[in-house]
């Protein structure tokens, strides 16, 4: 069992629930060993005295600030505990808000928080629970090994998940730091409405379990192929940039490779449903039923086979591209129960004009 790497209590109002702090991820990545080229003897850091050269024992190591070339303020470790806030036992929640309002750049390590104790379930539990009612994260700050965390607690299936966050003060402003970034003109037009279809093609359920870490396995098959004499494969070159000239091309290409990929799986939300082959209507007789009338199909094709139930059966991507070819306005922001609604307006306004 998973040993807790901090422990002490979570504050929200007067409520107080005593906790403690687990990793939520460990590391796979296959670590080396420094070696001397050409032996088997480790490289070893340590720690020495840049004027000396002499070892220096940890214990006779401080912290010093530069305050000018050669000049530092010594600070004890000591006097850093007795300046931790709350002496380091406290997460306390100061606000509640929207998870989706957190902007991804501020997030950095998720830990599992659990309550130290039985007794201490229920409480917990009503925490839990409120948060993910609210769909809202607290905020809080606390210390840890000698700094102190802005950080998001969250809530998850059973659990409770506290989440780093960076400060403000620490997230670049990417419109400073960047050499280039796109005006707000460009990706509109049919290029976009392509975009938008390659990216519903491509859509699926979150599945973590569907993606590997391929360098690692590379790695591995590396070291193992060495270990046994044999030569490896080189990998691939990286692809060349798209030709911003040939932009259309390339996103039908990809549109056509992406619903082909994923003709033979079944279908995710988002995707076009599969229907069972249609029969011959009959009449009561039992002879082939009689075509409709000619009004009724020529209505029916201005609508592309507009129908309402027919549209259902259609995933966002066919929905968005009838919406194209009827130039219907504000079709890019609009939900697939919105294209659904708008198409079926359409096809009944067509179908009076015509009338």
């Amino acid at each position: 069992m998973a040993r807790a790497i901090w422990t002490g209590v979570i504050t929200f109002g007067l409520v107080t629930v005593p906790v403690g702090l687990y990793a939520a991820t460990e590391d796979h990545t296959v670590h080396f060993h420094q070696l001397q080229r050409g032996t088997s003897d480790r490289i070893r850091n340590r720690r020495v005295n840049e004027r000396t050269g002499d070892e220096v024992d940890t214990s006779d190591i401080v912290k010093g600030f530069e305050v000018d070339e050669g000049q530092y303020i010594v600070v004890e470790p000591e006097e850093l505990d007795e300046i931790a806030p709350g002496r380091s036992q406290t997460i306390d929640i100061s606000d509640f808000v929207d998870l989706d309002r957190i902007e991804p750049v501020y997030f950095d390590r998720p830990y599992y928080i659990a309550p130290r104790g039985e007794e201490y379930t229920k409480v917990y539990e009503l925490l839990r629970a409120a948060l993910a009612q609210s769909n809202k994260v607290g905020i809080a700050t606390f210390v840890m090994r000698g700094k102190q965390y802005l950080t998001a607690l969250r809530a998850e299936d059973q659990v409770l998940v506290l989440q780093t966050l960076h400060w403000a003060d620490e997230v670049r402003d990417p419109g400073q730091e960047l050499p280039e970034l796109p005006s707000d003109r460009a990706g509109r037009g049919k290029q976009l409405d392509m975009a938008l279809q390659l990216v519903d093609a491509l859509s699926t359920d979150w599945d973590p379990a569907r993606y590997r870490d391929t360098y690692q396995e590379h790695v591995r098959e590396l070291i193992r192929a060495r270990a046994e004499g044999q030569e490896i494969a080189v990998a691939e070159q990286p692809p060349e940039a798209t030709n911003v000239v040939d932009l259309m091309k390339v996103l039908e290409g990809s549109l056509q490779a992406a619903r082909a990929g994923r003709g033979s799986e079944e279908p995710a939300a988002g995707r076009k449903r599969r229907t069972a082959p249609r029969k011959a209507v009959r009449s009561s007789a039992g002879r082939p039923a009689k075509a409709p009338p000619k009004k009724a199909a020529a209505a029916s094709a201005r609508g592309g086979g507009s129908g309402r139930r027919e549209l259902q059966k259609l995933s966002k991507a066919e929905l968005y591209q009838r919406a194209s070819e009827q130039d219907l306005p504000g079709r890019s922001k609009m939900s697939r129960d919105e294209l659904i609604d708008a198409l079926t307006r359409s096809t009944r306004r067509r179908t009076k004009s015509s009338a």
